[in-house]
């Protein structure tokens, strides 16, 4: 069976999931396609992510003539006025100038890229388009479909879909597609909110999935003193870093051996290497920049325990490669977390923008025994391993993709 990912920016560093997801589907059978609208290959490292950006048609890189005669040929398909209606339908509803003219003609782009996608898949004879978050690659295979290309199907993430279900015309996504997916329950539950209770059924669960392999059977052992900590991810509002830094300054008072990596880069990292400059924390703080999947999992061997102090998730991959090298999490309560880490099995959850009480997790790790940080460790990976193996998931999704399940 011949099918087709859509990604708004593929491939990317920061979203190696779906390229396991993509290859997981392939070793089921599937002959995939990858769209993409624009590639983001300046920034890639790893060789995996530049050998999919070379599999990768990048919509944008086609150029204005090949997107305008893919308008021209859109105009004269079955549904293109529906699909233009629509577009402005949900362009009103977007961002943009107060009368939604900004959004109007944005969504025209989307149309454009939709009829080069619609047109590329009948020539390729793809029959199923699968779209990776609810955002505007999920509204160009929604508008493909609606002018007469394949039926389509779409992950949300979160939480950027969960900030703006209405500007992003959840609901519309939701009752056109094929089946949706979320990757917690915590998701489908805010997709519920944006939906018929019609069309619930058709709203499935699908974990991201990691490569067991990548992880040995005998993880590193945990550190000893400390309490040594881990944190990864974009440097962004969302990650809740800044907090973070708090709870280790209250946390220094009682274990001056803390130490946290912090792992990632983005655009709050100088605010943030400022915060533990004035904190004096520059001897318990360590700032390693982004690394690459196997410097994640040697930062992870450096640990013992990944801690997210997020006030926004979806379901963090990084939370599952941590467990999977055996490692507790300390998370705040928030999205899919408390799906994956169980207080006093898997890790500590806590309250969300709360840093003393982050600091009282991390006395909490400080006073576990050697063997019952390794029994915790050893939970962690058994639970990781059972609900989120790519292979397993990724099987999920094709037999939806295969049976056309909208039930």
């Amino acid at each position: 069976m011949k099918i087709a990912y859509l990604v708004n920016t593929y491939p990317r560093a920061s979203q190696t999931f779906i390229r396991r997801e993509i290859h997981a589907m392939e070793r089921l059978g599937f002959q995939i396609h990858r769209f993409a609208m624009r590639s983001d290959r300046a920034a890639l490292v790893e060789a995996a992510d530049k050998a999919e950006d070379a599999r990768t048609e990048h919509v944008l890189e086609a150029g204005p003539a090949a997107l305008i005669g893919a308008a021209y040929w859109g105009v004269w398909q079955r549904g293109a006025w529906a699909s233009l209606r629509l577009a402005l339908q949900c362009g009103a509803r977007g961002a943009g100038g107060g009368d939604g003219t900004g959004g109007r003609l944005r969504h025209l782009v989307y149309w454009t890229e939709a009829a080069f996608v619609a047109r590329r898949c009948r020539t390729l004879g793809i029959s199923h388009l699968h779209a990776h978050f609810g955002t505007n690659s999920t509204t160009v295979a929604m508008l493909a479909h609606v002018m007469g290309g394949p039926r389509y199907s779409f992950t949300v993430h979160g939480p950027e879909e969960f900030d703006a279900p209405h500007a992003l015309s959840l609901s519309d996504k939701i009752a056109r597609s094929a089946f949706a997916v979320a990757i917690s329950s915590f998701g489908r539950s805010q997709l519920y909110r944006w939906s018929d209770p019609a069309l619930w059924p058709r709203l499935k669960v699908i974990h991201c999935g990691i490569d067991p392999a990548a992880f040995p059977d005998d993880p590193a052992p945990l550190p000893t003193g400390g309490p040594h900590l881990v944190a990864i991810g974009r440097m962004a509002g969302q990650k809740g870093f800044a907090l973070l830094i708090e709870a280790i300054a209250v946390a220094r008072k009682r274990h001056p051996g803390l130490h946290l990596m912090l792992v990632g880069d983005g655009p709050l990292r100088p605010a943030l290497q400022a915060q533990v400059a004035a904190a004096g924390l520059t001897a318990q703080v360590t700032f390693a920049g982004w690394k690459d999947d196997a410097g994640v999992r040697a930062a992870l061997s450096q640990a013992q325990a990944l801690i997210l102090a997020s006030f926004a998730e979806g379901l963090p991959v990084v939370a599952m490669e941590a467990m999977a090298a055996g490692r507790p999490v300390i998370a705040t309560a928030i999205a899919g977390l408390p799906e994956l880490v169980i207080p006093g099995e898997t890790g500590w959850l806590v309250p969300a923008g709360d840093p003393i009480a982050l600091a009282g997790a991390i006395h909490a790790l400080a006073a576990t025994t050697p063997d019952r940080l390794a029994a915790m460790s050893a939970t962690a990976r058994s639970r990781v391993l059972a609900r989120h193996d790519i292979d397993d998931e990724a099987g999920r999704l094709a037999a939806l993709i295969r049976q056309g399940n909208t039930s």
